[in-house]
């Protein structure tokens, strides 16, 4: 039996599991770890908690008894994008890690765009806008706020390549992730010396750059004794999170894209050819499918909204739950129910942390608009998940608006696992939405990759046609569609005509009494 294993470095933990040929999982594991926040908007990790959890993870899978050790026949890794690992010349954590939501650096990031010439310039370069959470603006942070820290650092990881480096003492990293560190020439799959320069950045300070399913490494004698993989077993390149998620959902083809509706949501397509948006209003990168491409928008509070009600409003259904050891979502989604498409006129804006996709705004606030006393909490509750997937289908119009296709959307996440925000999803997506059999995301992604990676299989579509298909589907109700694309334009003017009161709200914040 051939055996690969997928490791995924989250900002919560990190999940290891073990799969065949086939791609049944055998085994799988994961440990917690904490989230630092020194200042208010910072986000910092001790890379140390991410390797401590991965040799925990690892010999909990090993050790499992549904397969030898001595089967596993290689490695692919995950992990959280954007975040920035510094390290000496000796290998050892210069500082604790900058996470992809860390929010200090938009000072560095107008920097950035002014020194590349422009939005225009700095999207031709790299195909993306600066944004706080990418790793090019950590690196100005450092080097600008913490200068004797700086002279030590020699290279610049990504969360997994941290990983990496540490089971096989190799410094690699692979496009796909590569494409969120705002330093990749994203069109030609390699580090942009262009940008590099203008920025007085040493290229030196980057690793090696594979393709996702490439083997990158081998598991060191050090490796192995911390974790218990044989020495020499394959590690490829792997994905980030997005990406690697992507293939363990099966979007690794122009026309499927999936919609994962999370504590943050997503809205990601596959593309034969990179495209070009000079607003940068989505996210652009290279796909786990070797010459190949990804869009991606990102809703930063989508199923957070929902979330966010039912920890501060919804404590009595919390209770309830509790009572009847059910999950609070059951009676917050039953009750959402009790109120028709449109909760009668009341919409929702989910913008409770700012917004990434389409508006790039974190000024933006969110609340309800239209309240009356014909509405209660069903209709709250409802226009919570309403809201959130209106926010969801603003990427998926730039996706169309970029000349991607979309034939079919799979849904994953929390909205996937509810009968009610499926449909809700359906009507509003103006599409049939389906659910697979595989839902364990970027870790069993990158268990796929490794298995054409080891030569399983003979590309990333043939491992993902053989390993996943769609199980359930939900059918578009036209009437319930027809009114949504009506609600959709008032939604979208919501934002615009409050963006300056956004603004104006922040500004009363900071200046405080």
């Amino acid at each position: 039996m051939s055996v690969t294993i997928g490791i995924d470095v989250g900002t919560s933990g990190t999940k290891t599991l073990a799969i065949d040929e086939s791609g049944k999982i055998l085994a799988s594991a994961s440990s917690e770890y904490p989230c630092s926040h020194p200042k208010p908007g910072w986000s910092e990790q001790d890379p140390e908690l991410w390797w401590t959890a991965t040799q925990e993870t690892l010999r909990a899978v090993l050790s499992a008894g549904t397969f030898r050790p001595a089967d596993v026949a290689g490695v692919g890794l995950s992990g959280q994008m954007h975040g920035s690992v510094f390290l000496d010349a000796d290998g050892r954590v210069v500082r604790p890690a900058l996470l992809w939501n860390d929010q200090r650096t938009a000072a560095e990031c107008a920097e950035i765009e002014e020194r590349a010439g422009g939005l225009e310039a700095l999207i031709g370069m790299v195909a993306n806008r600066a944004l706080t959470g990418f790793t090019a603006p950590k690196i100005l942070w450092v080097r600008r706020h913490e200068p004797a820290k700086w002279e030590k650092v020699r290279q610049v990881l990504l969360p997994k390549d941290y990983i990496r480096y540490r089971l096989t003492g190799t410094y690699a990293t692979e496009v796909s992730d590569a494409s969120g560190t705002l330093l990749l020439d994203v069109a030609n799959r390699r580090w942009s010396r262009d940008l590099l320069g203008k920025l007085d950045l040493d290229p030196a300070l980057l690793p090696a750059c594979y393709e996702s399913p490439e083997v990158s490494a081998t598991i060191s004698a050090i490796g192995s004794e911390a974790t218990g993989l044989p020495v020499g077993v394959k590690v490829v390149g792997g994905g980030g999170d997005q990406p690697a998620g992507a293939v363990g959902n099966g979007i690794v083809r122009q026309g499927v894209v999936s919609a994962t509706m999370g504590t943050s949501g997503v809205v990601f397509a596959h593309a034969q050819h990179l495209g070009f948006d000079p607003e940068g209003r989505l996210q652009r990168g290279c796909a786990s499918v070797p010459g190949e491409y990804h869009v991606m928008g990102v809703v930063l509070s989508a199923g957070g909204s929902l979330q966010w009600f039912r920890n501060e409003l919804g404590k009595a259904e919390v209770a309830l739950a509790k009572e009847q050891k059910i999950d609070p979502y059951q009676i917050l989604t039953a009750e959402a129910a009790l109120a028709g498409p449109g909760a009668e006129g009341l919409f929702f804006l989910p913008y409770l942390t700012g917004e990434r996709s389409p508006h790039f705004d974190p000024d933006a606030k969110g609340g309800w608009l239209g309240l009356t006393v014909r509405h209660g909490r069903p209709h709250m509750v409802r226009a919570v998940m309403e809201g959130a997937t209106f926010a969801m289908r603003d990427s998926l119009e730039l996706i169309r608006d970029m000349g991607v296709a979309i034939e079919q959307i799979r849904v994953s996440g929390g909205g996937a696992r509810n009968a009610l925000w499926k449909q809700i999803q359906a009507d509003i997506y103006g599409s049939d939405v389906h659910t697979i059999n595989a839902s364990e995301g970027p870790a069993y992604g990158v268990a796929l990759l490794a298995l054409v990676g080891t030569g399983a299989y003979a590309s990333v579509p043939e491992a993902c046609d053989a390993t996943i298909m769609t199980v359930e589907s939900t059918s578009v109700d036209p009437k319930a569609k027809a009114y949504y694309d009506r609600a959709y334009k008032v939604y979208r003017d919501l934002y615009q005509n409050l963006k300056g009161s956004f603004r104006e709200i922040s500004e009363l914040v900071a200046r405080g009494m």
